[in-house]
């Protein structure tokens, strides 16, 4: 089955609102055949150890097909460069894209909505000339391609988002880890907003939920949280380079819920501390009690 087939047809009713699969249905193939719920790999090379958190759940080719168009979507929010730790590593980023086009992938597309200006933020992460040299199609949004949508979820009904990543095949979602004023982190479920159109600090009064809405609509076939650095404090933006802790990590995935779980560990916290966390694994989305999870901790 497709993305596209299976967003059409992957949805359940619950507590009298609609609510997408959570499952990937990738993740049914995973317990099978005896795959790990998440692979926690560090070194000191950040292509390495994203090639080696990939390979732990079953390599790129049990995610990405022959002739699959991939949005791989970091986060590109800030003008920060990589080692201020505002944005996704690039060096993760073009590790993913590369990858992809080993398993054969078509086109592999990589974008983001900043909060600074894009031309800005693109360039000083580092991240559109990295994407670039291992041919991705690295573009700004496009306003005319936000489309309103359904999401019948617990906060958002409906949502201009971005048509992109739906008419996708595959969709890897490549978030950094790193504190949020706001949100207390921002991991996985969070880098959905940079999918949003419209007026984003319009969610903020029901913060958790709209998050909980957003990765559900998404459904990435594949998480990988890019702890390389992470922002331990004045997120999201950063700026002082004493808030950034090198840990030299990837962490991969199917289930967002148990990535921002393990995620919180990163900053001394449980998953059960983010209410994005909390609410989507109470609702069926995910797990987030690690102890229920079969975790592969390596050394690449």
């Amino acid at each position: 089955m497709d993305r596209r087939t299976f967003l059409k047809t992957a949805a359940i009713s619950s507590i009298g609102f609609t609510l997408p699969i959570a499952v990937d249905p990738l993740s049914s193939i995973a317990g099978a055949a005896g795959y790990p719920d998440l692979a926690v790999v560090r070194g000191p090379s950040p292509e390495a150890i994203t090639k080696a958190a990939i390979d732990a759940l079953g390599g790129i080719r049990r995610f990405i097909g022959r002739g699959d168009v991939v949005v791989v979507k970091p986060n590109i929010g800030w003008d920060r460069v990589p080692e201020q730790a505002g944005d996704t590593n690039p060096e993760v980023v073009a590790a993913v894209v590369k990858l992809c086009y080993e398993a054969g992938a078509k086109k592999v597309k990589v974008f983001d909505r900043p909060v600074n200006d894009p031309r800005r933020c693109y360039v000083q992460s580092g991240i559109e000339p990295a994407a670039r040299a291992v041919d991705a199609e690295v573009s700004h949004m496009d306003d005319r391609k936000f489309k309103e949508m359904p999401i019948n979820g617990l906060a958002l009904k409906t949502w201009p988002l971005y048509s992109e990543i739906f008419e996708a095949d595959k969709v890897i979602n490549v978030p950094i880890a790193k504190h949020h004023s706001l949100a207390k982190l921002t991991l996985s479920m969070k880098n959905w907003m940079g999918m949003m159109g419209g007026s984003r600090r319009m969610i903020h009064q029901k913060l958790d939920e709209s998050l909980v809405d957003l990765a559900m609509k998404a459904k990435p076939c594949l998480t990988i949280l890019d702890a390389v650095r992470i922002l331990t404090d004045n997120g999201p933006q950063g700026g002082d380079l004493k808030d950034v802790k090198k840990l030299d990590t990837v962490i991969t995935g199917v289930d967002q819920v148990a990535i921002d779980a393990y995620g919180a560990t990163l900053f001394g916290m449980k998953g059960g501390d983010l209410g994005c966390v909390r609410i989507a694994a109470e609702h069926g989305f995910g797990v987030m009690d690690l102890n229920k999870l079969k975790i592969m901790k390596l050394q690449a």
